[in-house]
């Protein structure tokens, strides 16, 4: 858990160099620098309990490590959320980074299409509101509980146009 951690720290990292707003890229490596100390923490914390006695107190503090490592790739996704809807500069072809924008902009370009298919709803209530459909605006984080282990290291990446940002509103 404690070097899965790890990969959504470079993740962020990857999101932040490349983002085109400073205040969201500010956050999202505030986020991954969180994740980070959170994630080695878990780790010694592992360790040690490894090499001694089984106790109480120990196995309550590594679930606590793990639920706040949790919440701090948690909070990562939703920073690298916020600077996706922003826009990304191009990264270098055939990267890592460029793997990490191709999914940010897969998460963007169902987001976009989730909104653009609510708002041609046009249910309304008694105050004449749009109506909204039950099901909820995609997020990062369920797009990376729904990827496989075998999938995971090779999305589909759309092939950018060289030096151009990756923010394109009608992908």
């Amino acid at each position: 858990i404690a070097s899965d951690g790890q990969v959504f720290v470079k993740f962020g990292r990857i999101v932040a160099k490349h983002c085109l707003d400073k205040r969201c890229s500010a956050e999202l490596l505030c986020a991954a620098e969180q994740t980070r100390t959170i994630s080695s923490q878990l780790g010694i914390v592992a360790r040690v309990k490894a090499v001694t006695a089984e106790s109480k107190s120990s196995s309550e503090l590594l679930v606590s490590n793990a639920q706040n490592l949790i919440q701090a790739v948690s909070h990562v996704l939703k920073a690298a959320e916020a600077a996706c809807i922003k826009g990304l500069r191009q990264p270098p072809p055939d990267s890592e980074e460029e793997a990490a924008a191709a999914f940010c902009m897969q998460w963007r370009k169902n987001l976009l299409w989730h909104r653009a298919k609510e708002s041609l709803n046009s249910d309304r209530d008694e105050l004449g509101l749009r109506k909204t459909r039950a099901k909820a605006e995609p997020t990062l984080t369920a797009m990376v509980q729904e990827r496989s282990p075998q999938t995971k290291n090779t999305p589909k990446r759309p092939k950018p146009i060289k030096g151009h940002a990756i923010m394109d509103s009608h992908l």
